[in-house]
């Protein structure tokens, strides 16, 4: 795995959306620079609230933009140009309706699945997709006519402990996942679970 350099949590804008489905990007961000007592502050250069960790003398920057998250490209963008920053050098943090509440996978590449943040992105990286991707599950809820009423609800309460478990256990993880040499062969195929999982 290459060393990540930049992990950007896609999100909408506004209080509306805080605590959404569609906003898990953020809240793993926020957790981490939390797990690593640093604080995010909004950059206009950047269209988003940005930080920085430090792992192994690297500086891996955080990023939640400040667009919707269909819009997030212009925001990725600015930081890799303003960095020097590949694609594959980059982790996008997003839920997916496709992996149940409580699962998290890394993955490498591959089909956007029709998220509008990645389709955005992959557009402004002239259609670019290879950069990592960690799929935070939101579960699906069962109709696609109500996917978008369901990723702009607040998960039940259960399913936020969930949520915040496996974020924990893979923020835990952090330099282990990305800093290793001898742990890629965890690579993207590494699926995280969270404690109370069934």
């Amino acid at each position: 795995m290459n060393k990540i350099k930049l992990i950007v949590g896609l999100a909408n804008p506004g209080v509306k959306y805080a605590k959404t489905r569609h906003n898990i990007g953020s809240l793993y961000i926020r957790l981490l620079a939390n797990y690593y007592n640093k604080k995010l502050k909004q950059e206009s250069k950047f269209f988003g609230f940005t930080t920085f960790i430090n792992i192994n003398n690297i500086n891996i920057y955080l990023l939640i933009p400040t667009t919707f998250v269909n819009l997030s490209g212009k925001s990725v963008l600015a930081m890799m140009n303003y960095y020097n920053i590949n694609a594959d050098e980059i982790l996008i943090v997003h839920d997916d309706l496709d992996l149940p509440t409580g699962i998290a996978k890394i993955k490498f590449g591959g089909s956007n699945a029709g998220h509008n943040g990645l389709k955005n992105i992959q557009s402004n990286l002239n259609n670019n997709s290879n950069y990592y991707r960690l799929r935070i599950g939101i579960g699906h809820p069962g109709d696609k006519n109500k996917v978008i009423n369901y990723v702009l609800e607040k998960p039940t309460i259960f399913e936020q402990k969930l949520i915040n478990d496996v974020i924990k256990k893979v923020i835990s993880c952090t330099d282990i996942l990305f800093f290793y040499d001898k742990y890629k062969e965890l690579n993207y195929s590494h699926i995280f679970k969270a404690t109370n999982y069934e």
